[in-house]
């Protein structure tokens, strides 16, 4: 992030308009019973490793191609942690599965990385706690039952993790994909707009789980939710900067948090945050008027990059401090850079020419309530590579569920809130008619589902400890414990 480059475009790509077809719901149910017919449920649950199948050290290798290469090491070393982990930095690897086993012809918006620990907490514009799906790198429109799958066999997984039984799993491997089912029937019964607004509120939630959960998770969480409630810019700022000389600055703490100024030769520095200023003035192009008007009273105080997640470490992730009417009026922003969907190479490349914008636009169309800060750029790096970054505020009441403490029936009514709050987010953007009517009443197409789920867990371990030999060969460098 040091040059702005000369393609400052908001749309991207030019969109094609085009004549929109309008069918009766009983066109639309039939369109659904065809393609159970031409690809019934049951075969969802038939999964194998294809023949050929690529090495997935191989695929891990070649996405870090093109990341930050000193960060790599972290990367491998988080996904190492457990199959779990692993799961989490492993969205490529799934997506090649996918495409060699059965697919609808029912598209949506796709997360694309649909896994439970891309689900969680935020605030809505209106300040009130929402539900939802948090992460769309990986965005592009596709089978909606891609989503699915990733979502049911990360439970599997994750129950394996906290080392519950078979007939456990199963059943919660199933309820999340009866959610799913029971929710998109619910939405092909509504209104567009009623479906447009539709969001999942924390605290209507919590009262309806109130009486079936214990007394003892019931307060966690409670505590949970109050210390989210306080997560914003207020709460960066304590943490992550200091005052020298009178000015804020992001405290450095290497490798997972690096200030520009570090990274910068020191007669560099004055060009590298007008640089910086540049990019925002690019950045605030893509937002809405009244949030231009916004995001113009701050002022650019200082950057540093940052690592985050475990898929995402590596790619270049920035955070950046800007400040307001003053020290007590800060916004932490978060720069973090966009590639290609780990879905194009299996489907179709993205409509939107900056990556930023995909993303940001598959968040807008998922979503009931995103971030107001939402925008991206396009930038030209140090070694004249151009790349594309979305924003979002750095905290904004984000929340995630402690899958570490969930017991059997936690995870279980998680499973039901993630599955239902997924098949929100397709109903908006596909359609739910069509995909209610593929999945019907019964639950042939949970039971699928948990068999797939069963299935790829073990390959996810498989593929786990091929990553672990390759460490242990001296393949790959994997850093632990950062």
């Amino acid at each position: 992030m040091t040059t702005d480059s000369a393609d400052t475009k908001v749309s991207g790509r030019a969109r094609r308009v085009g004549r929109v077809e309008h069918f009766t719901t009983a066109e639309r149910v039939a369109r659904g019973k065809a393609e159970r017919a031409e690809v019934p449920r049951r075969v969802h649950g038939e999964w194998a490793s294809a023949p050929g199948r690529p090495d997935p050290v191989t695929l891990l290798e070649e996405q870090a191609t093109t990341r930050v290469p000193e960060l790599v090491p972290i990367r491998y070393g988080r996904m190492l942690v457990s199959p779990f982990t692993f799961f989490r930095g492993a969205a490529y690897l799934m997506a090649s599965d996918l495409s060699d086993g059965p697919r609808t012809g029912l598209h949506a918006q796709l997360c694309g990385d649909a896994h439970l620990s891309n689900f969680g907490t935020f605030a809505a514009p209106d300040r009130r706690l929402v539900f939802s799906i948090n992460d769309f790198d990986e965005t592009l429109p596709g089978p909606f039952e891609w989503d699915l799958k990733r979502l049911v066999a990360s439970f599997e997984v994750a129950g394996r993790h906290r080392g519950f039984d078979r007939k456990t799993r199963a059943g919660i491997t199933a309820t999340v994909s009866g959610s799913y089912r029971v929710a998109m029937r619910e939405f092909a019964s509504m209104r567009n707009i009623d479906i447009w607004y539709a969001r999942i509120e924390v605290e209507e939630t919590a009262n309806e789980l109130r009486g079936e959960v214990s007394v003892k998770e019931r307060r966690r969480f409670e505590k949970d939710m109050a210390k989210t409630r306080t997560k914003d810019s207020l709460k960066a700022f304590a943490k992550l900067t200091e005052l020298v000389e009178g000015e804020p600055r992001i405290v450095s703490d290497p490798p997972l948090i690096v200030p520009l100024a570090e990274l910068v030769p020191t007669a560099e520095q004055p060009q590298a945050r007008e640089a910086v200023q540049t990019l925002i003035r690019s950045y605030r192009r893509t937002l809405p008027a009244d949030r231009r008007k916004l995001i113009e009273r701050y002022r650019y105080v200082d950057a540093a990059r940052k690592v985050v997640g475990v898929g995402s470490v590596g790619t270049r992730a920035w955070i950046v401090l800007l400040l307001g009417r003053d020290n007590d009026d800060p916004l932490f922003l978060q720069a973090k850079e966009a590639e290609a969907s780990v879905l194009e190479p299996f489907l179709r490349k993205s409509e939107f020419g900056n990556h930023g914008q995909r993303v940001v636009e598959g968040q807008r169309l998922t979503q009931a309530a995103s971030d107001i800060m939402l925008g991206w750029l396009r930038s030209t790096g140090p070694d004249g590579v151009e790349r594309d970054f979305y924003i979002r505020q750095l905290w904004d009441a984000k929340g995630f569920a402690p899958i570490e403490l969930m017991g059997p029936r936690t995870l279980a009514l998680y499973a039901r809130v993630c599955g239902s709050t997924l098949a929100k987010a397709h109903a908006r953007s596909g359609d739910a008619v069509a995909i209610a009517s593929y999945l019907g009443t019964n639950d042939i197409f949970d039971q699928a589902l948990s068999v797939f789920a069963e299935t790829y867990a073990d390959q996810n371990e498989r593929d786990y400890d091929a990553l672990k030999q390759a460490a242990e060969s001296g393949r790959i460098e994997a850093e632990t414990g950062l």
